[in-house]
């Protein structure tokens, strides 16, 4: 009996902490992250002690969040070079699937306190490292190609598509969900090669783009 309920207790708990996260997501985004976690749960379907039982405080539910968007992308960015041959291509494709890190900027605008625990978690750090390491393969790829422009780096790209994610903020809810695209859009028909003009400055590499956790006071 046992063995027989165990991987269908583990699957319900999955599909729950799916739907908190879920709701926290939406719920967060739409009216921050100190609304009463009674409403997460309610939103989410599930009793409240379902809800402390995945995620004992409001900071831990936060970083959840944090981590499914980031998890998303690092994903989606792994699976497009493995699938897509042509570097401009997943270029393009990784900066319009990056839309999924909206929910992330928003509740860093929103709340310094969701900024202060995505910013400190060591996994923001990893997270970040790692997806601009990808980014950067792609970016040599693509210039060697002819594809993109040769005075842009990864960095530069990451500042500007964080620009992009950012400015948005501000607008009417439909408007945030459609503007981001059209922005990218924009941005991937600047970083061209064809038809370019040479660009002031130097480029920001990736390193000085890197989120570094703070160091924690003893």
């Amino acid at each position: 009996m046992t063995t027989e309920t165990t991987p269908r207790l583990r699957a319900d708990a999955r599909r729950n902490r799916d739907r908190i996260i879920t709701a926290a997501q939406a719920v967060f985004t739409e009216r921050g992250t100190e609304v009463p976690m009674e409403e997460v749960a309610r939103t989410a379907g599930v009793g409240v002690g379902t809800l402390y039982r995945r995620f004992p405080d409001r900071d831990s539910l936060i970083r959840a969040v944090a981590h499914d968007a980031f998890d998303t992308v690092l994903q989606d960015t792994r699976a497009t070079i493995e699938q897509e041959p042509d570097a401009w291509r997943a270029l393009s494709q990784i900066m319009h699937r990056g839309m999924a890190l909206r929910t992330v900027v928003r509740l860093t605008v929103l709340s310094t306190r969701a900024r202060s625990i995505i910013n400190s978690d060591p996994n923001t750090e990893a997270v970040n490292n790692e997806f601009l390491l990808l980014v950067d393969g792609l970016v040599r790829r693509a210039q060697a190609d002819g594809a993109l422009r040769d005075d842009i780096s990864t960095g530069d790209i990451a500042v500007l598509s964080s620009l992009a994610l950012q400015g948005v903020q501000s607008l009417p809810e439909e408007l945030r969900n459609l503007a981001p695209a059209r922005y990218i859009a924009v941005l991937l028909d600047g970083l061209r090669a064809q038809n370019s003009r040479p660009l002031p400055g130097r480029p920001i590499t990736a390193q000085e783009v890197v989120v570094r956790t703070p160091e924690r006071e003893d």
